[in-house]
């Protein structure tokens, strides 16, 4: 399954962070309400299921969201922080995010 931001390909949506690995990429917290989505933040991680797992603001997310919190993720093996960093920086400023800033 893929999910499409901007001009980025995610794996994902999943309902589940069993379905994540801990590799490094760059994650999308969406809300999922109908089978519409609405994003609710945007991070990066050198590992991202533990990221989104112990995330400080899971809370936010559950407050931003009626229906289901799920995750897409793009997994960037050859990429290092500065570079998912800039990823996110670009996919922030194409979308409003209720939780979180950069």
């Amino acid at each position: 399954m893929s999910f499409n931001v901007g001009k980025y390909e995610f794996d994902g949506p999943f309902s589940s962070t069993n379905q994540l690995q801990d590799r490094s990429g760059v994650y999308v917290i969406v809300c999922s309400d109908g089978g519409q989505y609405q994003p609710v933040d945007c991070g990066e991680s050198a590992i991202v299921k533990s990221r989104v797992e112990n995330h400080g603001r899971a809370d936010c997310w559950n407050r931003n969201c009626n229906g289901r919190l799920m995750v897409a993720v793009l997994y960037t093996p050859n990429t290092e922080s500065a570079g998912r960093v800039k990823i996110e920086q670009e996919i922030r400023r194409q979308h409003t995010f209720p939780c979180g800033e950069r």
